[in-house]
């Protein structure tokens, strides 16, 4: 499939006499793909029942005309203020009980069944409008599932529906009470109708009761996600897409990506790194300009592994954002950079968000490709160099990975309720060994944790997996390769108790977690290998011990195809534990210089220099946000 680029659009915000002239200014550059629609509902139906099309049509008409290809989004994320008057208690409720009101976006809550009628109703209208145009090419539903936390909504029709959902998991007050260990505190339940929301309550809930209710909003969203699409694919058979985010876990995202065609996700990586990344001031100072060496990339593999290999950026960053707590510009070359990579990493298409900046309301100091007068921003230029690379260069084929790395929604949720520790987050774990392997130059593959066979990969991690899945573990009884659990992996069961055995449990390897302590940053626990354990440690008992802590626990188990990591590494131990197991597995390694990363597809080895400086390596000179790729040997 030709890779591609394209744009975020909203006709609705400028005089149509602009139109024309912005659609051909898109098509000059080549860029292919225009999103529209997804905040548009009060100008398709200002009044209750009164349809306003004709302006859509005109639009999506005139980007077809310049031979642009619209991705048209249901406008769900946005619902009038007139919606409120018909359904007042749609709105969601925060953990402390507030109403959070109507004046910027996302105001609903999954649950309300007026407002999911609303929802169907709308797109049905849309569907049935558009399904067949010949230029709508493809399908947004709603904007950002979970923006602004609102997920978990502690509503009145939250709480209606929490109950249900309890009632059908659990069959009995009984059985529930016996899942959560309601014995404890005397917290017993005679009737379903007696369980509230988890919050509001004198101390901690119920761990369980926390974690079912985050299994209950996260279906609750799968659930909103899969009537659209239903009822798009009852008269349309474009591809239909949804735009996650960077570090969000508020759902799972594999539940709402088996109803879409696609995946996709904005990505802005200057944001995210001062907003959703812990790091030292030290990092952030260097990459402020530029973003994470690893975000960017890590979510390009979840995402497509969430789509099945089908995936894009729907919202590219193309200069400075508006939300984030410092909001630098990109160095010279990022939004050129940004954009091969994820090509690099499978992307059908990259569109930057927006195309031109807005001069009122809430994002208008968010940079687009055009200033607010229409002249160019920097990333117009570099948007329209990538189009001309993208023109000469033949199509970028993924090629097969050498490591898997396991990400489980519901283990971020287990963490985020008994965490033990405040620095132990199940992301950052995760993002964390995925750091150290791109450290090593690798190309890695994110699998979902249900994953029942493990053969394609030589080497496999599951770090901090509260539960494996009985797939998974059968997986890994008949694996030939090498694979890497832990730490505070296979834990706890799905309602938050402590199984027996004790864990990790694993086949085939003799190990019993004794003990947990979780560590403050001051106080890490040194390997006898080199670097240290922090933030968190596991005392094992254990027959085969490959490595000890310097106080002599064993680190490392397992001397075998399996181990299990008994702690959480810091970069000095993590990459020499990284670049053993490779050996191991047969992977070769190549550590790479600070800031610079590589990435193998079927034919092309790409690098990307994310450092402010240039990078000489192997004989080769990179300039910062520099892209260089090379054949590879055949």
């Amino acid at each position: 499939m030709k890779r591609t680029l394209g744009v975020c659009y909203y006709p609705e915000h400028w005089p149509e006499t602009q139109w024309a002239e912005d659609a051909a200014r898109m098509a000059d550059i080549g860029l292919t793909w225009v999103r529209v629609g997804e905040f548009a509902w009060s100008r398709m139906e200002p009044e209750p029942g009164r349809m306003e099309w004709d302006w859509l049509d005109r639009a999506i008409g005139t980007l077809g005309a310049a031979g642009l290809k619209v991705v048209l989004g249901t406008p769900t994320a946005t619902p009038p203020r007139w919606m409120l008057a018909r359904h007042p208690d749609m709105l969601a409720v925060d953990v402390h009980g507030r109403t959070r009101g109507f004046g910027s976006r996302r105001h609903y809550c999954f649950s309300h069944d007026g407002y999911n009628a609303e929802s169907a109703r709308i797109v049905t209208l849309l569907a049935e409008r558009y399904g067949r145009s010949p230029h709508v090419a493809a399908w947004q539903t709603d904007n950002e599932y979970a923006c602004h936390d609102t997920v978990l909504s502690y509503s009145d029709a939250a709480r209606r529906a929490f109950r249900d959902w309890l009632a059908q998991r659990y069959q009995s007050p009984e059985a529930l009470n016996r899942a959560w260990g309601n014995v404890f505190w005397s917290m017993d339940y005679a009737s379903f109708d007696e369980i509230d929301l988890p919050n509001l309550t004198v101390t901690e809930a119920n761990p369980a009761h926390w974690m079912d209710f985050r299994r209950f909003s996260s279906d609750q969203v799968a659930r909103f996600n899969r009537v659209q699409t239903d009822i798009i694919r009852r008269h349309s058979d474009a591809p239909i897409a949804h735009n996650y985010m960077g570090r969000i876990t508020d759902f799972d995202h594999f539940a709402v990506g088996a109803d879409l065609d696609i995946a996709s996700w904005d990505a802005y990586p200057l944001g995210f790194l001062s907003d959703r990344l812990e790091a030292p001031a030290e990092h952030k100072r260097r990459f402020a300009r530029q973003g994470d060496p690893d975000f960017q990339a890590f979510h390009h593999d979840l995402y497509r592994a969430v789509g099945r290999g089908r995936w894009w950026i729907m919202e590219q960053q193309p200069g400075p954002v508006n939300w984030a707590p410092h909001n630098p510009d990109p160095l010279p070359g990022m939004a050129r950079l940004w954009a091969w990579e994820a090509f690099a990493h499978g992307a059908e298409a990259v569109c930057y968000f927006r195309w031109r900046q807005a001069p009122f309301a809430q994002e208008q100091m968010h940079a687009g490709l055009l200033r607010p007068d229409s002249a160019p921003a920097p990333a117009f230029h570099e948007a329209a160099q990538v189009a001309g690379e993208l023109a000469g260069m033949d199509d970028v084929e993924p090629a097969a990975a050498p490591v898997a790395l396991v990400f489980d929604y519901a283990s971020a949720w287990a963490w985020a309720t008994q965490p033990q520790g405040r620095d132990f987050d199940y992301f950052r774990l995760v993002f964390h060994l995925y750091k150290g392997l791109r450290r090593l130059g690798l190309n890695i593959d994110i699998i979902r944790p249900d994953t029942a066979d493990l053969s394609p990969w030589r080497m496999v991690l599951a770090p901090g997996t509260a539960t494996l899945s009985k797939p998974f573990l059968a997986a890994l009884e008949t694996y030939k390769g090498v694979s890497l659990i832990g730490p505070r992996s296979n834990s706890k069961t799905e309602t938050l108790a402590i199984p027996v055995p004790l864990p990790p449990n694993l086949p085939g390897l003799a190990c019993t977690v004794a003990r947990v302590e979780s560590l403050p940053p001051d106080l890490p626990v040194p390997l006898t290998g080199g670097g240290a354990f922090t933030f968190w440690r596991e005392k094992c008992e254990a027959a085969d011990v490959a490595e000890t802590t310097a106080d002599g626990w064993p680190a490392l188990i397992g001397t075998g195809g399996m181990r299990y990591l008994a702690g959480w590494p810091d970069d000095a131990a993590l990459d020499r534990m990284l670049s053993d197991l490779c050996g191991r597995a047969g992977i070769p390694v190549e550590p790479l210089p600070e800031g610079l990363r590589r990435r193998d597809t079927a034919t092309t080895r790409f690098w990307f220099n994310y450092n402010p400086e240039p990078v000489t390596f192997a004989g080769r000179t990179l300039p910062a946000a520099g892209v260089l790729w090379e054949p590879l040997e055949p």
